[in-house]
């Protein structure tokens, strides 16, 4: 019965470190695949496609993923067409490089969430990799 009592101690312990994490006050930026060439990197203006899985960081559960539905999303980064974490998150990136984006929520929807899917003051988890690269800026790659 005592190593009962202290096993439950030990795994409401666990549980509550894992819950404790604060969520991020500013972006976050891992490199989690770096192609071992890089002739080019995104920039405000490229027309970039992503791949990406959404999970909110609160609890890790999925939101919405471009894999399910086997189509990348186009976008022309840098002009306010994804939230602002993704247009600071992707700046640099690689053809076929791979990040995860930890954002604030100030940096996602804010106070506001997103419909039903994303809660009001979420911050955001993103796996992102850059699968289309399209220069506007620079001469042909």
């Amino acid at each position: 019965m005592r190593a009962f009592g202290i096993l439950s101690a030990v795994f409401f312990a666990a549980l509550a470190t894992v819950n404790a994490a604060e969520p991020p006050e500013e972006l976050v930026v891992e490199t989690t695949y770096a192609p071992p060439e890089c002739p080019a990197k995104a920039q405000s203006g490229d027309k970039v496609k992503v791949h990406y899985t959404g999970t909110l960081f609160s609890d890790g559960s999925k939101f919405d993923s471009s894999y399910d539905r086997n189509a990348p999303l186009p976008l022309t980064l840098g002009v306010g067409q994804v939230i602002k974490g993704w247009d600071q998150g992707i700046q640099g990136m690689c053809l076929n490089e791979k990040r995860t984006l930890t954002i604030p929520a100030d940096l996602a929807y804010g106070k506001r969430g997103f419909g039903r899917i994303i809660p009001p003051g979420s911050a955001l988890v993103f796996d992102v990799e850059l699968v289309g690269l399209e220069s506007q800026n620079r001469e042909e790659l």
